[in-house]
């Protein structure tokens, strides 16, 4: 049976304490929630880890009001603690102004 194109999998990292989902930090900006992921989540090169408390949930029900199922799949899994806690804390991106152009007349 084919793939539904309305499918993603994502892999669900996790140590003792807590847990993170693995995704594209594009893919934030992309559904328009990059600026409301918390500083609990982390960052690494073009991922994020969104943490698991409500990070992690605000994009699989985004994902699936856009009628996108989010198959979460088991990653690592760490007994002792996590290396992802020493990524850099996630950063929402910074809205620029818009440039308005203006004209002086005399």
């Amino acid at each position: 049976m084919a793939k539904s194109k309305a499918n993603v999998v994502k892999f669900f990292h996790s140590d003792a304490g807590h847990g993170w989902l693995a995704v594209k930090t594009r893919e934030l900006a992309e559904l328009g929630i990059a600026d409301k992921i918390t500083a609990f989540s982390y960052t690494k090169g073009k991922s994020s880890y969104l943490e698991e408390d409500v990070d992690m949930a605000l994009y699989i029900n985004t994902q699936r009001d856009r009628g996108v199922t989010v198959e979460v799949r088991q990653g690592k899994r760490w007994d002792k603690k996590s290396p992802i806690r020493a990524f850099p804390s996630y950063q929402a991106p910074v809205a620029q102004a818009p440039v308005v152009e203006t004209t002086v007349t005399e």
